[in-house]
């Protein structure tokens, strides 16, 4: 008994043995990883440089930021002055010719109007103030100067001009222009630097372009306190030049 005991053990060892050496010659370990490859050389190679073309043009549209403010002891009151005001002023500036489309309501609020007491020491409401302002594109920018004495008539004393700025309607042609100075100006830059580097410079390997819209001429705003403060003559407006721009940036290859 004790015999057949220990013949079942080691024939059992046996087997364990062969397993292990069958796993151990059939099975793959599994490759590690490959390590993850990192480009050292990363650094822009060639030569870099930003160019710039400038268009100067004569505005040919005017923005004008305008409306008017009521104020009265209650909110009804000075919301009901409020509407007839700039009803008269729409008015004005579409007989002027200034097309609804290009008529856009940019602020409108009512608040509390305040005053601190002394004797109580504390803030006392003496009035609600209704403010509406609109921004209005002129369009035939001679009549400028007519429809701010329009409005300025139309709205009375309730009249708020905050500013005048001038732009160009369309410009993509101007872009077109500003853009073919802007990269001629970076090759001669680019140019300038291989013969200074003494290197034969190749031809551009990325070119980008900055996008700047035409900045607008914006002149001092105008506080006007009703027609009275309008002088009989038409108000002289002068839109002058403005800078229309464009960027590019420009890497060239270097030949040798």
């Amino acid at each position: 008994m004790k015999r057949n005991w220990l013949l079942a053990v080691s024939l059992a060892l046996v087997l364990v043995v062969v397993g292990l050496c069958g796993c151990s010659s059939g099975a793959t370990l599994a490759e590690s990883p490959s390590p993850v490859e990192v480009n050292v050389a990363s650094q822009q190679e060639g030569i870099w440089v930003t160019g710039e073309g400038k268009v100067t043009v004569t505005p040919d549209i005017a923005i004008l930021q305008l409306g008017i403010a009521a104020q009265a002891v209650s909110v009804a009151e000075a919301q009901s002055q409020a509407a007839e005001a700039m009803e008269n002023v729409m008015t004005a500036l579409t007989d002027n010719g200034v097309a609804e489309k290009d008529i856009q309501t940019r602020y409108f609020s009512i608040y509390q109007v305040t005053r601190w007491d002394s004797e109580t020491e504390k803030e006392i409401v003496i009035g609600y103030r209704v403010t509406n302002m609109v921004s209005a594109k002129v369009r035939d920018i001679d009549k400028t100067g007519t429809i701010i004495d329009a409005v300025a008539e139309a709205g009375g004393n309730l009249t708020r001009i905050d500013n005048i700025s001038f732009s160009v309607d369309e410009p993509s042609t101007y872009y077109e222009e500003a853009r073919q100075k802007a990269m001629a100006d970076a090759k001669a830059k680019a140019e300038q630097l291989a013969e200074l580097a003494e290197v034969t410079l190749g031809k551009p390997t990325y070119i980008s372009e900055g996008s700047q819209a035409p900045s607008p001429i914006y002149r001092q705003g105008m506080y006007i306190e009703g027609a009275g403060a309008v002088p009989a003559p038409e108000t002289p407006i002068s839109p002058g030049e403005m800078e229309i721009s464009r960027t590019v940036q420009v890497g060239y290859a270097i030949l040798g």
